[in-house]
Parts: structure tokens; C-alpha cells; sequence
């Protein structure tokens, strides 16, 4: 195979193993996974999902059976099941609906929603077939996943104008996948070549607010097992999926610079990038939630005596989340909402995932607050730049208080400790749509993934 992107990509997610891993990127897989799943059994309780089961055959209760040679997998959250490919877009769509997944925040993606619901798939197809899936396994395609969904994020030198999160990170979820199957470089690059065929997903879903936006992230994680499932079959595939005349970066990206990235494969590991969330709006409103919410400990002024908050930042994050208040938003438009997330903060002294249910959405003191704040764009010129961020509140006494933030809280620079991570991981488990049991139980087990033999005894729900 000539010596290009794509077959470096596919070398590195075919070739990776545990034992070459540092223990800091061991770590933060853990981690990550232990999000990420959180995360995705708290997104079964929005009201979006029912309808979704409906569109994957799914009604009433049933769960479905047997497709495509592979037993069925769990639905997070709903104590069902569904074929592995249905069960990947549901999971994958609850990981992203709620905006509290992690994220690269120099890529622009959130690499671990599409490939951990990929993985815990073919942990539980494995399992059924009395085929045990090593802990170190996992975690060593998980860090192949994100190697490469971070890759190509990385080596875009424009803003967004596709989902990035969903495109980028389907090749994130084929690494994964590959890794986690055994499949040669050869085999790897062909499902490549299967997942640009595949590949979609723009921003008019976030420009929107639409739940369209978390379903892109859905769409190529299953794309990413069907790319994987025509690779076994052996179906023909392309050469260049990555780099050719019409391949995913110049299609999708425009301008890009990829080989310097490529030679920090094996070297820098991106899984220590990632960045939780820890309040559940985009990432790009987290810096006016850390900013309002430090002011408020800092000050102690009372919500009343707030008359105006106004965040300045880089574009990117006028481009996200700068969007006018509306009086009745849905969910997904809330969440994107700088306003309407501070509104909130300002009203509870915090921004919770039940402050995006029905009555919530209406409630018109939030209308009221929302209107106060307003977003200012800075003069950085870097088009993935999430800060600095600076956060002025302006109280009825003319008194103005300010908080520029250099790092968000939870990127790497400032990681959540573990007893905020371990209470995040809770409160997201005790709103999954079914009962799932202790949490306890599955935060213990997790934390000992690399020892574990089978994981699909912990994963199998």
C-alpha cells in the first residue's frame, strides 16, 4: 500500500495495543468511558427518543432480535434491545441529545460519541457469543478511536462548516471498531473507504437547535458499523478515503495540513485532550456558566440586582451559542443558547438537564433573564478557539464585575476531580428513562476496567 494519510490512520488504529499506552492515557480512557456511558443512560429520558425507536422498529416495548447474523444488543437506558446497528444510532443519538458528552475542544468534535456505543456493541455481540472482550482491549480501541477522529479534527484550518463530531468522528468510531476486531491495516482502510461513502451530517442542525444535530452524531456510528460489517464481507472499497481528489478532507474540510499531526500517532495521545462537561449546555456556554457562577460566589449579589451579563469570546463560540432568547424554545435550542443557559444560572445558581424539560422551557421568568445577556465576538483570529472567555455582570448600582477565564473548567489544564466527576456520573444514572440499578457498582467496575478479563460482564446491559 503507498505510504499516505489514510493508510498511516489505518496502521495506527490496526496496530495499537494496550502495552503502549502510558498510564495517563490508560486513565483518562477510563475516564472518559465512565462519562460518556453516564451521559448516554441519562439521554433515555428525553422525549425525542420514543419517536426515534419508532423509525428504528421499535414500538410499544418490543425489542428487536437477530439481524444480520449478530445477536441483539441493549438500548442504554430502556432495559430493551435492538439489532446491533439500530441499537449504535440510538445510543450514539443519547450520548450527544443532551450537550453533556466530552469533547476535543481543538478538534471541534466529541470523538467518544460515536465510537463507545460502536465498542459496547461489539462488546455485547462478542458476549453473547461467549467470545470475552479484554478490558485492556478496550481501552486500547478506544485510544485508537480517538487518535484518529482527533487527527483529521485537528487538521482542519477552517471553522466549521459540517458536523464535525459526526464526521470526523464516524472514522473515529471505523478506528475503534477495527481495532477492537482485529482487522489488518488493509482491512482498516477499506472500512475507511465504507464510512466516506456513508459520511454526513452539516451545521444547519446546530444553527437551527435541532435534535437533527445529535442524530448526524447517530447516523455515522452506525455507518461506522456497517463499514465495518462490508469490510468482512468483502465488498469492494476505495483507496483513498481520506486525502483523494474528492476523499473526506478535501470535501469535507477544504484546508487542511495533516502530516505533522500523523507523526504524533503513537506519540501524543489525544484521549489526555479531552475535555469534560460539566454542565449540560454546549461546551462554548461553559465559560458565561463558570464565569456567572463564580462572580455570584464571589460577590453574592442577588438575581434582581443583576441588570445586564454580557460575554465576550472568541467567534467560534458567538457562532455556536449566540442566539436570541425565545420565549418557548425547544430543548436542542436551548441548549445552544448562551441566554437562555445563563438565564437558568442565574435563577438556580446552576444549569441542570431538567432544566431543559417541557415546563422549564416555558417558564417566563427565564424569558425575562435571558433577555439581559448578550455575547460579544473578540478579535481572535484562531476559527477553533474556544477562549479566553470574559464574563461582565452589571448591577443595579453600576457596579461592574468581571471574569476573564484563560482555561474552562474540565479541559485538561483544569481537569474535574473524581468527586465531581463520581457526582456527575450519579446524577446522570439516576435520570435514565428505566431503573439501571446501583451506580456504585458500575463507577467500581469501570475504574478497574484494565483487570477485568471480559468486560461484557460489566457492559451487558
Amino acid at each position: 500500500m503507498p505510504e499516505n494519510a489514510e493508510t498511516r490512520l489505518a496502521q495506527h488504529a490496526a496496530s495499537l495495543t494496550y502495552e503502549q499506552l502510558p498510564a495517563s492515557a490508560v486513565e483518562c480512557a477510563k475516564i472518559f468511558v465512565t462519562d460518556t456511558l453516564s451521559v448516554g443512560v441519562a439521554g433515555s429520558r428525553v422525549p425525542e427518543v420514543e419517536p426515534l425507536m419508532h423509525a428504528v422498529g421499535l414500538s410499544d416495548g418490543q425489542s428487536g432480535g437477530q439481524c444480520g447474523g449478530h445477536p441483539p444488543v441493549g438500548l442504554w437506558g430502556h432495559e430493551r434491545q435492538a439489532d446491533p446497528a439500530q441499537a449504535i444510532l440510538l445510543n450514539a443519538y443519547q450520548v450527544h441529545c443532551q450537550e453533556f458528552d466530552c469533547l476535543h475542544e481543538g478538534a471541534v468534535l466529541h470523538a467518544m460519541a460515536t465510537l463507545l456505543p460502536a465498542l459496547v456493541a461489539q462488546v455485547q455481540v462478542s458476549s453473547a457469543l461467549s467470545i470475552p472482550t479484554s478490558g485492556r482491549a478496550f481501552i486500547a480501541a478506544v485510544a485508537a478511536g480517538v487518535d484518529v477522529a482527533c487527527t483529521l479534527g485537528l487538521s482542519s484550518n477552517r471553522g466549521l462548516r459540517f458536523f464535525r463530531p459526526a464526521t470526523s468522528g464516524g472514522f473515529g468510531a471505523v478506528a475503534a471498531l477495527a481495532n477492537l476486531r482485529g482487522l489488518s491495516t488493509a482491512q482498516t482502510l477499506s472500512a475507511m473507504g465504507h464510512q466516506l461513502a456513508q459520511t454526513s451530517g452539516t451545521m444547519q442542525g446546530h444553527t437551527e437547535g435541532s435534535v437533527v444535530l445529535p442524530l448526524q452524531i447517530g447516523l455515522n456510528a452506525r455507518a461506522a458499523w456497517q463499514s465495518c460489517e462490508l469490510t468482512a464481507a468483502g465488498f469492494p472499497s476505495l483507496q483513498q478515503p481520506i486525502t483523494g481528489k474528492f476523499g473526506y478532507l478535501p470535501l469535507f474540510e477544504g484546508d487542511f495540513e495533516i502530516e505533522a499531526l500523523l507523526d504524533e500517532l503513537g506519540v501524543r495521545w489525544r484521549v489526555e485532550e479531552l475535555s469534560h462537561k460539566p454542565f449540560s449546555s454546549g461546551r462554548a456556554c461553559h465559560g458565561g456558566v463558570e464565569g456567572l457562577m463564580a462572580l455570584r460566589a464571589e460577590h453574592g449579589f442577588h438575581v434582581d440586582d443583576a441588570m445586564a451579563v454580557t460575554v465576550k469570546g472568541p467567534p467560534l463560540i458567538n457562532h455556536l451559542v449566540n442566539r436570541p432568547p425565545l420565549a418557548q424554545p425547544i430543548a436542542n435550542y436551548a441548549r445552544l443558547c448562551m441566554p437562555y443557559v445563563l438565564a437558568k444560572v442565574l435563577q438556580h445558581g446552576e444549569i441542570d438537564p431538567t432544566h431543559y424539560d417541557a415546563d422549564a422551557l416555558g417558564d417566563e421568568r427565564t424569558f425575562e433573564l435571558a433577555q439581559k445577556v448578550c455575547m460579544v465576538t473578540d478579535d481572535n483570529p484562531d476559527p477553533n478557539a474556544f477562549v479566553p472567555q470574559t464574563v461582565t455582570v452589571e448591577l443595579r448600582d453600576g457596579t461592574r464585575l468581571t471574569k476573564r477565564l484563560e482555561q474552562v473548567l474540565a479541559s485538561p489544564s483544569r481537569r474535574l476531580d473524581k468527586a465531581a466527576r463520581d457526582r456527575k456520573f450519579k446524577r446522570c444514572w439516576s435520570l435514565s428513562a428505566t431503573d439501571m440499578g446501583c451506580s456504585q457498582a458500575m463507577l467500581d467496575g469501570l475504574e478497574r476496567l484494565e483487570e477485568l478479563e471480559d468486560v461484557g460482564s460489566l457492559l451487558g446491559f
